[in-house]
Parts: C-alpha cells; sequence; structure tokens
C-alpha cells in the first residue's frame, strides 16, 4: 500500500474523513519596483566634522532602505582598505551602494584645467569599480564668475558666461571632456549620470543636448527632483526618460540654501509613466538634524511611492 493510501484508509477509519483538497497558491502581483536610497550627503552638508559612510550604513540598514549614494568629499580616505571596509559593511548589511557623486567641471578655456578635472574623473570612475559602484554622479561645471556657492544661491544658480566666450564654448569643452572619460567608464563598467547641477545642466535642453550630442551608452541623466528652481514638473518630465538615477530633495526644517514645496506622488507618476525602475536616493538637505529629517524624508518618499 502506498504511504498516502495508508493515510486515508486510517482517516476514514477513524471517523475523519478524506483530506480536504488543498487551495490552489494564492497569485502573487510581480510589479517593477523603483528602490529607495539615501545620499550620504543627507548627514552632512559641507558644515562641521564629516558624518562617517559607515554610519550612514547603518542607518540606511536600520530604517528599511536598499542602497545608499557616497558624496566623495565625505570618504574619509582613498585607501584601498577603507573603501574594501566600506564595501564588505554594506554588503552584509544588505545595502547597495547605488552611487559615487563627484565634484568636477568641464566648462573651462584652459586646456590644461581641463585636463585636470578629466583626470579626476578617470580617478573616481576606478573608486567607483573598486568599490562596486556601479554609477558616477557627473556635473556639466560652471562658468565661476559668481565665485561663491550661497551667492549662486541667491541668484537661482544663474551666472554670466565669462567674459570673451559663449555658452557654445562651454558645450563643445563639456562634450570633449565627457568624451574623454567614456573609454574608463566603459572599461570599469561605471555608467556616467550628468546632473541638472547648475552650469549648463540647469535647463533640460542643456541635458539633452549634451547627453545626445556625446550619444554613448556609457552617459545617462541623473534627476535632481531639486535643482529645476522654476516650473520643475515640466522639467523633469522631459529628462525622465533618459534618466538612470534619481536624487530626491527634502527640506524638513527649511533649506539649507532655499526650500522647495515638492509634490512627490506627481514625480513618481512621472518617473513611472516612463517605466523607471532605478534607485531614488533621499538627499535631505534641510536644517533639521539628519536624524530626524532623514526618517521624515524616508516616510515622505515611501508614502508617495505607495
Amino acid at each position: 500500500m502506498q504511504r498516502r493510501d495508508f493515510i486515508q484508509s486510517s482517516l476514514l477509519a477513524s471517523g475523519l474523513g478524506v483530506l480536504p483538497a488543498q487551495p490552489a497558491a494564492a497569485k502573487i502581483k510581480l510589479e517593477p519596483k523603483i528602490k529607495l536610497s539615501v545620499s550620504s550627503y543627507s548627514y552632512w552638508h559641507f558644515k562641521g566634522d564629516r558624518f562617517p559612510i559607515d554610519k550612514v550604513i547603518d542607518d540606511a540598514a536600520a530604517l528599511g532602505l536598499d542602497g545608499i549614494d557616497i558624496l566623495h568629499r565625505q570618504m574619509e580616505s582613498e585607501d584601498n582598505a577603507y573603501m574594501q571596509k566600506i564595501k564588505k559593511h554594506a554588503f552584509v548589511n544588505g545595502i547597495a551602494l547605488t552611487c559615487l557623486s563627484i565634484h568636477q567641471g568641464f566648462v573651462t578655456p584652459d586646456p590644461e584645467e581641463l585636463k585636470k578635472h578629466v583626470d579626476h574623473t578617470i580617478h573616481c570612475i576606478e573608486l567607483a569599480y573598486k568599490m562596486g559602484i556601479p554609477c558616477l554622479r557627473l556635473n556639466t561645471g560652471r562658468w565661476n564668475t559668481i565665485k561663491s556657492f550661497d551667492d549662486l544661491m541667491k541668484n537661482r544658480g544663474i551666472e554670466p558666461v565669462l567674459p570673451g566666450y559663449t555658452e557654445e564654448d562651454g558645450y563643445k569643452w563639456c562634450v570633449d571632456g565627457i568624451q574623454r572619460c567614456l573609454a574608463k567608464a566603459e572599461e570599469c563598467g561605471v555608467l556616467l549620470a550628468l546632473e541638472n547641477h547648475w552650469g549648463l545642466g540647469s535647463t533640460p535642453e542643456g541635458m539633452l543636448r549634451l547627453h545626445d550630442t556625446v550619444n554613448s551608452p556609457w552617459l545617462g541623466l541623473l534627476m535632481d527632483t531639486g535643482n529645476f528652481l522654476e516650473e520643475p514638473y515640466e522639467k523633469l518630465e522631459k529628462i525622465a526618460s533618459k534618466t538612470s538615477f534619481v536624487q530626491a530633495k527634502t527640506y524638513f526644517g527649511g533649506g539649507e540654501w532655499y526650500s522647495l514645496d515638492l509634490d512627490y506622488p506627481r514625480i513618481i507618476q512621472i518617473l513611472k509613466k516612463v517605466n523607471y525602475q532605478g534607485y531614488i536616493s533621499i538627499e535631505f538637505e534641510g536644517k533639521e538634524p539628519a536624524s530626524t529629517g532623514v526618517r521624515k524624508s524616508v516616510e515622505l518618499l515611501r508614502k508617495a511611492l505607495g
């Protein structure tokens, strides 16, 4: 007698009857998921001692986030031992290292200065590769005719073109700078993501022009939700289809330089409309302590994501 028949016969003999048929397994709805990250910048706004990256990882894990993106200037060291320690600490805590945000600029008429920024970018691509980070934040750079960043913010991110030059010159320099970094990006498997971070990236038209002129699979766009200061939603919509990474600004306690009342459910719909499936990384830029400001930001974005 088969074991199954024996059990069933025993149940019948005991008066318990036949085993009921098992219900069909419930169908699980599978949908693409936008993943939530946090920027290490959220914990350090270039003021005071740098907030340790390993503690950012700890907080991200405690908040149930998927990843962090690292501000290069916040790293304590570029020593390989330090970078591998960060990579291991992220892995054992279930946190992906999503992006390395660097500072550089390609808008300069000086060939030696441009080479310095290209070399720095290539160096940072190699750092990202060593840390297992698949994306690198790029800036276009700016004219630097307004020296103070605080003054630039007071002027809504707008500054005059360098005397004797034109915006066309700036586009040419920027395209040249990006193109000189592409071979290293492809070799290391690190996607370059150009952010709307002032300068030529202050408009969606400028970002798209640079992206389309370079025309490389190793150049995407980085959407910063807080860097289009006027009519942001129409502008974010224009760059959404070519966006590879998103940084979401929040301003609890009032912004360090300005505050925007951003409609995140609307922004999420803009991203879903183009089937964005990557990371949204919170950039908390408020004056409230990060210990509470980041948590409120996570709650805000989770509610918007549904």
